[in-house]
């Protein structure tokens, strides 16, 4: 990952009177005051949530949600698919596709999404460790 050097620090003379007049003027906010959204920062876009629902018995399904909407998700499952040796299919839901994969698929999904660049490491959350 590409990681920006610190910037260089200059030495500054600070009196003890700032701080006493920092003091005056109360807590300082961190943000908009009035909780307004100034807008999304660059990484904070939606999670991609990897969760694994037991079904009976020994069987389990994995569920991922949250990917882009501008991705291809039925190629993505079929990718799933090939890779892992597993059935799976795309569901429909009020908050976009879902894929489900039969078996305990999380630490496969998330290594297939970082080293396909489809998303960051980052911006996965696996549920149910």
């Amino acid at each position: 990952p590409f990681v920006l050097p610190p910037p260089p620090v200059a030495a500054v003379a600070v009196s003890a009177d700032a701080f006493e007049d920092a003091a005056d003027r109360g807590p300082a906010t961190a943000g908009p005051s009035d909780g307004e959204n100034l807008g999304a920062l660059p990484g904070s876009e939606d999670k991609v949530h990897v969760r694994v629902q037991q079904r009976n018995g020994r069987k389990c399904i994995t569920t991922v949600q949250g990917l882009a909407d501008d991705l291809d998700i039925k190629r993505i499952c079929k990718a799933f698919k090939k890779n892992f040796s597993c059935n799976g299919a795309v569901q429909k839901d009020e908050e976009g596709p879902v894929v489900q994969l039969s078996g305990d698929q999380r630490t496969n999904v998330r290594d297939f999404l970082v080293d396909q660049e489809i998303c960051l490491g980052d911006s996965i959350v696996l549920h149910g460790f």
